[in-house]
């Protein structure tokens, strides 16, 4: 099941259902089920603090994913910060929706065992994310 949650902000996410849709088209493209994947939208601030709590990271970032995955059925907590979103969207030039997308799709990939640690890793997460972005307008 994929639900949405906020902390520390008010974010009212549109077209839920049709992310649900979507989400559930790409794990099922990956091999994998859904389990239990929670969105938390958040603040940059509060994600600074997660990832310095849980990570050792002293950086902002907008998304930080916790795997609670087993076998083929993906579960895990997606932190995203709305604050770091917007301002990706102004400074890559995309629509709000279209950058929160990516990086919904992001975490999830994370989920589906796709890392971001490298430059071959990095190129094979952003084809991936292009990929499921382009079903989605669909």
């Amino acid at each position: 099941m994929i639900r949405f949650f906020t902390e520390d902000i008010y974010f009212d996410l549109k077209n839920k259902r049709k992310i649900r849709q979507w989400l559930t088209i790409a794990v099922a493209s990956e091999n994998k089920n859904i389990g239990d994947i929670n969105f938390i939208f958040c603040s940059d601030s509060y994600l600074l603090d997660m990832n310095k709590k849980y990570l050792n990271h002293d950086y902002f970032t907008d998304v930080i994913t916790f795997d609670f995955c087993e076998n083929d059925t993906i579960s895990g907590d997606i932190f995203i910060s709305i604050d770091a979103v917007r301002a990706n969207s102004v400074e890559y030039k995309q629509l709000f929706e279209d950058e929160l997308r990516r990086v919904m799709i992001h975490g999830v990939l994370h989920l589906c065992s796709y890392g971001d640690s490298t430059k071959s890793e990095i190129a094979l997460m952003r084809s991936k994310e292009n990929i499921y972005l382009k079903k989605m307008t669909n």
